[in-house]
């Protein structure tokens, strides 16, 4: 009987306790996703200045030490499904081609926000 009983309390902690571990476990994710993009689009706005034109990928930014390497996207745990948006603007008056603007997560995925990761 008193095992039963310590089972039944075992049981309700982890009813209350994964859920909470889960949501922590995403919202840390989501600031590693946060600060990978702000890394990467601050190097392609540094690359753009620097080399007057927009890098046509991101493997650019490492071959030119803007990046050390492209980060693991946190959700989808692949360095390959990061989208980069392409863009025809100039950013600059120095700017002589187009290339990638901006990069976003591949996941389609909703965050705790209620937006897809892939809108961030």
């Amino acid at each position: 009987m008193e095992l039963m009983v310590v089972m039944l309390i075992i049981g309700t902690l982890m009813l209350i306790a994964v859920p909470n571990y889960t949501q922590a476990v995403k919202k840390a994710k989501e600031s590693v996703l946060l600060e990978d993009l702000h890394v990467m689009r601050n190097a392609i706005d540094s690359y753009t200045m620097d080399k007057q034109k927009a890098p046509q990928g991101l493997q650019d930014l490492v071959e030119a030490g803007y990046l050390r390497k492209i980060p693991i996207d946190p959700f989808t745990r692949s360095a390959d499904t990061w989208v980069a948006d392409q863009s025809d603007a100039m950013h600059s008056l120095d700017q002589t081609e187009p290339g990638i603007d901006d990069v976003h997560s591949g996941d389609q995925d909703q965050g705790t926000d209620g937006e897809p990761y892939s809108s961030w």
